[in-house]
């Protein structure tokens, strides 16, 4: 019998695909995982056990409270309210979560940050927000908008993002993750609130700035809007 050597070629490339396919590490729920081999010391990689179905209630899979707004009498004058697994249980393994987000007038302020487990879409309820992200090396492209209510606004898996209102009323918006535990690395705080401080050498020339002007920066206290 004769070999078709092109369906051969063809049926291997698709087997290759295939295995590509299927064969890939699931996105993680938590910052990093250390190996270990004493399942005593050894904890659940999402960070969470599943309740027997038989045992599950309608209040596993409600939250009441998103109405709310939340306390905006801080630095950055903005609060979010961020809705995962941990608050709303039947939220685990379903990859979503939600925030409500709320601004004060001129200038309330969620910084510049990155999901590093999630993309996130945006809807503006109240208020006017200047929102935008930027892309990764070597462009570093803005790409930003003017939101008002009703307005939507996506923003990529682990691009640098934010918000400010900047509006003479309060501003209010939800957004929408994929993760139902996105994690949060807030640019300026991971900068220059890392603990242990990274040494002033490092930030001196990575950012072009004065050796005292960096050493003030980390003695401030640096916090979330959260």
């Amino acid at each position: 019998m004769e070999v078709d050597h092109g369906m051969l070629i063809c049926f291997a490339l698709l087997a290759l695909a295939s295995s590509f396919a299927t064969a890939y590490d699931p996105s993680p729920l938590q910052d990093f995982c250390v190996g270990i081999n004493d399942s005593d010391a050894a904890i659940v990689v999402n960070g969470k056990l599943c309740k027997n179905p038989s045992f599950a209630t309608p209040d596993d899979f409600w939250y009441s409270g998103l109405n709310v707004p939340g306390n905006t009498s801080t630095q950055l004058r903005a609060h979010v309210n961020l809705i995962t697994a941990d608050l709303m249980p039947g939220l685990n393994t379903l990859g979503v979560s939600l925030a409500r987000i709320d601004f004060e007038p001129d200038g309330g302020l969620n910084p510049p940050h990155y999901h590093p487990r999630a993309s996130e879409v945006l809807l503006v309820l109240e208020g006017t927000l200047y929102a935008g992200f930027v892309t990764s090396n070597p462009d570093h492209r803005l790409y930003s908008k003017i939101l008002k209510p009703g307005d939507l606004f996506v923003f990529p898996f682990g691009l640098v993002h934010f918000q400010m209102n900047v509006g003479k009323t309060h501003a209010v918006a939800i957004a929408a993750l994929t993760s139902q535990n996105p994690g949060v690395n807030t640019v300026a705080n991971a900068i220059f609130g890392a603990n242990w401080p990274i040494d002033p050498e490092v930030l001196t020339t990575a950012f072009h700035l004065d050796k005292k002007l960096v050493e003030d920066l980390q003695s401030q206290e640096w916090v979330n809007p959260s």
